[in-house]
């Protein structure tokens, strides 16, 4: 363990130098790693994982046609290193469920017999086990129960490795039945490309997780632009302006400012009335928004988030429901604006 200070809280966090590639292909060395699921975090686990020189397979089902596909487009073989789900199970030693949320739960009754006793089940989402009085997965007591969480899209996680970085991650021990969880869950977070680890527990990944989905990360985000967009239109200013100010600046200047030293950086280097502007403003944003994150919070931990993705995720017509959604978004004159600021990047010219 390295001990870092955060903020003046030190932790412990657990980063390559000390646990390098090199000791996790030998933790892993007689493994079969199984990947269930290629959608999101998926293909790009399980390929970071074949490049790093571990023995990986892929689970699915073949009448999924476009994941079934998409896996075979990356250079899975069908019968040889890709296979239905329970012959996937039936042939590892670790399992990664990273099927969505949903889907872990109309799964599990399929795969659940195929375990063997000292296999190793690994998350990437906490959900399914923490909220198992609805999702019904209870993993056998003869297994070890892992979690490694990137803290991104499965995009970044990869394409993060083809560079030669890596993205942070969580882990957590939820069931230790071989004495060796803490071990397997280290290897392989660095395996699948983790820049370093911090620990966790199942139930805090969650509960983060869900709240910051839900508030900084995708839904404040969109709703502030959206409120600073339409406030802007409705005051005059024109979409290619409105937009600019709301989302363009922010994406392609400030926010990288951000990700290199941090905000107190992006405001030093910005203009002495942004900055005084910025700093007057911030605590009202702040006191705005501090009971909507927490009425979120406590839906999150009472469940009430689960049981709506569960509900909404399992009915037939999910998918022509979410792109009606996503639809609306990409039509509105926002996303419309965006789309025709984005073509006039230069990077974007012929």
């Amino acid at each position: 363990m390295t001990k870092i200070d955060f903020g003046g809280v030190v932790e412990d966090v657990v980063t390559r130098d000390e646990f390098p590639l090199e000791r996790a292909r030998e933790v892993l060395e007689d493994e079969v790693v199984a990947v269930l699921g290629y959608g999101v975090q998926g293909p790009a686990q399980a390929l970071n994982m074949k490049d790093n020189g571990l023995n990986v397979i892929v689970g699915g089902s073949p009448e999924r046609s476009r994941s079934w596909e998409k896996a075979q487009d990356d250079g899975w073989v069908p019968g040889e290193s890709l296979f239905p789900w329970e012959d996937a199970v039936e042939r590892a030693t670790v399992v990664q469920y990273l099927v969505s949320d949903a889907g872990q739960m109309a799964l599990w009754p399929t795969i659940e017999p195929h375990f063997s006793e000292g296999d190793a089940l690994y998350f990437s989402h906490g959900f399914a086990v923490v909220y198992n009085d609805q999702t019904g997965v209870v993993p056998p007591e003869f297994l070890d129960v892992i979690l490694v969480a990137p803290k991104g899209s499965g995009t970044s996680v990869r394409r993060n490795f083809l560079a030669g970085s890596g993205i942070n991650a969580s882990y957590a021990v939820y069931q230790d039945y071989t004495g060796r969880a803490r071990e397997r869950v280290l290897a392989l977070g660095v395996a699948i490309g983790s820049g370093y680890l911090f620990p966790t527990t199942f139930e805090k990944e969650v509960y983060s997780d869900l709240t910051g989905e839900r508030g900084v990360l995708m839904g404040a985000l969109a709703g502030v632009m959206e409120a600073q967009y339409e406030t802007l239109r409705d005051h005059g200013h024109s979409p290619s302006e409105a937009f600019n100010e709301t989302v363009e600046e922010l994406t392609q200047s400030l926010i990288r400012l951000v990700a290199e030293n941090g905000m107190d950086w992006m405001y030093a280097n910005c203009s002495t009335t942004a900055q005084r502007g910025a700093l007057d403003w911030r605590h009202r944003f702040r006191e705005a928004v501090e009971p909507v994150f927490d009425e979120l919070y406590q839906s999150v931990v009472a469940g009430e988030e689960t049981t709506i993705v569960l509900e909404a995720n399992s009915a037939a017509d999910y998918r022509e429901r979410l792109e009606e959604e996503l639809r609306e978004m990409r039509e509105s004159e926002m996303w419309r604006a965006g789309a025709a600021v984005r073509s006039l990047r230069p990077e974007n010219w012929e």
